[in-house]
């Protein structure tokens, strides 16, 4: 596993971000785990989250032209991970995020803010976990309404913090794996749950997954694990 995702593993523990225990999922699942990138609230830790999804995209894509940091969460992703992108390697991408309600009036009319997206723009969506892959069918539409011509926006991949790596809804595949799927770009996480397993787990000292978490993490994935 490269340095970075190791680093990163710990930094959304140390960050209160990925937490372990019993939580009830927005599906109904109980897990034994939840991610919140909604605990990052300071300068410094939005600073280094930008540096990791810089580092995972510059690793896993071309090199793009756009963040879209779907809202609301996404727009703080898009906009770290666009300085990062730029102190860390010197190319200027821009960012852009949807409107929850379309702007009938003003400069910025629309149903986006930020960067007006057009046709030859290499876009990467930006967000933080997806369970259901639900946040794309709003998300994906939007960005297609800004082309002139079909297909003149490339969507070259989407990145997410954390691969739960199960099940989503009736599939047997992972969100990511559906997302893919269904709209042929790669979806892609900085890391996974077998990456935070084995090293908080394997690796660790099993203070963080504790031989009990361990436990029910097993368990869990017995029921709602992805087909791999």
């Amino acid at each position: 596993m490269e340095q970075y995702k190791k680093e990163f593993i710990n930094f959304m523990v140390e960050s209160k971000v990925l937490k372990f225990g019993s939580f009830t999922l927005k599906s109904g699942r109980q897990s034994p785990f939840f991610m919140n990138a909604g605990a990052y609230i300071t300068g410094s830790q939005l600073k280094k989250l930008g540096e990791f999804y810089a580092k995972a995209i510059h690793d896993n894509f071309e090199e793009p032209d756009v963040f879209f940091g779907p809202a609301y969460k996404g727009i703080p992703l898009a906009v770290a991970a666009s300085i990062a992108y730029y102190e860390l390697y010197g190319k200027e991408i821009k960012y852009c995020c949807d409107r929850k309600e379309v702007k009938d009036h003003g400069a910025d009319k629309g149903s986006i803010l930020g960067y007006n997206i057009k046709d030859g723009d290499k876009v990467i969506i930006i967000e933080d976990v997806t369970t259901s892959g639900k946040s794309i069918e709003e998300v994906y539409p939007k960005i297609r309404a800004q082309e002139t011509t079909k297909g003149g926006i490339k969507i070259i991949g989407e990145i997410v913090s954390l691969n739960r790596l199960e099940k989503a809804g009736d599939s047997e595949k992972s969100a990511l794996d559906v997302i893919t799927q269904t709209y042929g770009f790669p979806a892609i996480a900085i890391v996974t749950m077998k990456d935070v397993i084995e090293e908080l787990y394997t690796n660790g000292d099993k203070t963080v997954i504790t031989e009990e978490i361990k436990r029910e993490l097993d368990k869990y994935y017995e029921q709602w694990g992805a087909a791999q």
